[in-house]
């Protein structure tokens, strides 16, 4: 059959362009013209056929392929064929003079797409049912990539006219094909990852910069750990790197979005040994959990604290127990069953000791913050004497913007230069919850400056939402400040937008210190 199609080669009436799908019915086929009368001049004969071409272009131009032709709207240029698409076909008369309605070497090109005509190897791509036959011309495509340029003609190059690719979608495969026939670029949602893939294999790497940069524009904090999962199979380290960038900035939302639980491991530690992720460390850590018991499910084991562990295997250790507080680890992680007995008492120990004992597990914040810091002072003036007796100097205070507070400024000594032992923290009222807490110390130098005391990591704070600011010191009388501000406006240095620090009393004793006096006189803190 193959042999008497090439002796008398007969070609369907190609169309405009082609895509993945196909359904409408094929043009009508255009046959030479009979021959003129003899008054009628060759001249006006070469103008009919001429014309009669263009006109059969343009019929063809919107046409589809039939359903299971394995083409897409152009398709319908080709000859209609049996099943879905890698049956035998049967071709149709040649179209005469179509070159003339192709006025460019693109527009010629581009009119050979997944047409049959002059073509001189197919490919079966696909498995299965789905499976498509496409038509291809061996110079086309040795042009534009290097493995075709081998397969067609190097040292082992093939002479088959029937080249099997199972491991390649068709949808991908003709989104290759119409780029190295005309340089355009159809690739979505669906197909962008599939093209990628198919782009890398036979290095082309002009589409495969067009599928980055499509990725790249529909990079979301929700799609973000997918997308990293796939630009780290694909080598493709510019994408990797936004994909990080954008959960660094966006790190609560990526993790609860769906995709994060699909990760691999070594790319979730990849994400747990960076320093630059903005979320609290045991949310983070409820995130490590639920991956956990995903991927117990993937693996078929029992979702226990046993293989949880083996799941999770050395993620455990890059998750920064020491930054939550004492209250986040006794009802989360010791609790979880993750961790062991020993590592569960040293872990309580670094809490409640002071020097605090080593641990294995990291104790470096993760330092994500972006931008400059700022810094609010609600004190007008600075006055001497202020005793401590072990209670704690508290203030109330609200915020209109989201900001994360990285510690406050303190007063000093008024006896010249001093060590001060402080525990600082900030407690979110409604939940009764301490979000953040240090146990450190400070030098002063005497004066009535103010002096950073820091958190391990940035805290939180929402907009509107009701938190307390506490203060213990220990060490000798300080200085104050007196006529506090109610409330504070905060300009950005970079965008202008201003920020509303509100502060309120605290009922019950607090050294002292309420809106008007006291401590705490400074809030540090990122926009």
């Amino acid at each position: 059959m193959r042999e008497e199609a090439e002796a008398e080669p007969r070609y369907p009436t190609p169309g405009a362009g082609a895509g993945p799908s196909a359904g409408a019915s094929n043009p009508p086929l255009l046959s030479l013209p009979p021959p003129p009368p003899p008054q009628v001049s060759a001249a006006k004969m070469a103008e009919e056929a001429a014309a009669g071409a263009a006109a059969a272009t343009r019929s063809g131009a919107g046409a589809s392929a039939e359903p299971g032709d394995g083409g897409s709207p152009a398709a319908g240029s080709r000859a209609r064929g049996p099943g879905p698409g890698l049956g035998p076909r049967v071709p149709a008369p040649p179209l005469y003079n179509w070159q003339a309605a192709q006025r460019s070497v693109r527009e010629r090109f581009s009119f050979m797409f997944n047409n049959e005509l002059l073509s001189d190897v197919h490919f079966a791509v696909g498995k299965g049912r789905g499976a498509q036959r496409l038509p291809a011309h061996r110079f086309v495509l040795a042009v534009g990539s290097a493995v075709f340029d081998a397969m067609f003609n190097g040292g082992m190059a093939t002479s088959s006219a029937e080249i099997e690719l199972p491991d390649v979608e068709p949808a991908a495969f003709l989104a290759l094909l119409k780029f190295l026939y005309s340089d355009e670029v159809q690739i979505g949602p669906e197909t962008v990852m599939t093209t990628l893939y198919t782009a890398k294999k036979y290095a082309v790497p002009a589409l495969e910069a067009h599928c980055v940069e499509f990725l790249t524009k529909h990079l979301r904090a929700d799609n973000a750990f997918m997308l990293l999962t796939q630009a780290r199979l694909f080598d493709e380290p510019q994408l990797a790197s936004l994909c990080l960038d954008t959960i660094d900035k966006s790190t609560m939302d990526a993790i609860s979005a769906e995709g994060f639980t699909d990760v691999d491991l070594d790319t979730l530690c990849a994400v747990l040994e960076r320093d630059t992720l903005s979320i609290r460390e045991i949310r983070l850590f409820t995130g490590v959990v639920r991956w956990a018991e995903a991927e117990c499910q993937r693996r078929q084991l029992p979702v226990t604290p046993a293989s949880k562990q083996k799941v999770l295997g050395k993620a455990v250790t890059l998750v920064r127990f020491p930054l939550m507080t004492i209250e986040e680890f006794a009802a989360g992680p010791a609790q979880s069953g993750i961790l062991s007995d020993r590592e569960i008492v040293n872990l309580f120990l670094h809490f409640t000791l002071n020097p605090k004992p080593r641990v294995e597990y990291i104790d470096q914040p993760r330092c994500c913050l972006r931008g400059k810091e700022c810094i609010i002072n609600r004190f007008q003036q600075v006055e001497s004497r202020w005793g401590y007796s072990g209670t704690s100097d508290r203030i109330r205070f609200s915020v209109t913007r989201r900001v994360s507070v990285v510690g406050f400024g303190l007063y000093g000594s008024i006896h010249g230069p001093t060590d001060y032992q402080v525990n600082i923290q900030i407690i979110e009222n409604d939940k009764n919850t301490t979000i953040g807490q240090n146990d450190t110390g400070f030098c002063c130098d005497g004066s009535a400056n103010t002096f950073r005391v820091m958190f391990k990591e940035p805290v939180e704070i929402l907009p509107n939402v009701s938190y307390t600011a506490c203060a213990t010191l220990k060490g000798p009388d300080s200085h104050y400040g007196t006529k506090g501000l109610r409330k504070i406006i905060h300009e950005s240095p970079t965008t202008g937008i201003n920020t509303y620090f509100v502060f309120f009393n605290v009922p019950g004793n607090n050294n002292g210190t309420s809106v008007e006096d006291g401590q705490i006189p400074e809030i540090i803190f990122h926009t």
